[in-house]
């Protein structure tokens, strides 16, 4: 059986007006809709900071998106920890 290759796309993004060329599996507008929330991240803290260093405000976005992420997955498994426990009640009443 022959293992098919996924198609590789290259796409120009701009984040805080640099050029980047991406590559990846993902869909080139995937790939753009990340880089603009990259961008928009790198912004907000730049409005605030206006003279750090984007290698600086880079980090912070990095460690703000790490932040959203790490919250998200908490209540994801409070979530799928509820929906266990109500699976199991259910499966129990309806074992008889």
């Amino acid at each position: 059986m022959k293992r098919e290759l996924a198609q590789k796309f290259t796409v120009e993004v701009s984040i805080l007006g640099q050029r980047y060329f991406l590559k990846g599996k993902d869909s080139p507008e995937y790939m753009k809709t990340l880089a603009g929330f990259v961008d928009s991240k790198m912004r907000e803290i730049l409005k605030e900071s206006p003279n750090m260093p984007p290698l600086k405000a880079a980090i912070l976005a990095c460690l703000n998106i790490s932040d959203e992420l790490f919250k998200l997955k908490q209540k994801e498994k409070v979530v799928i920890d509820y929906i266990n426990e109500k699976a199991k009640m259910l499966e129990f009443i309806f074992s008889d």
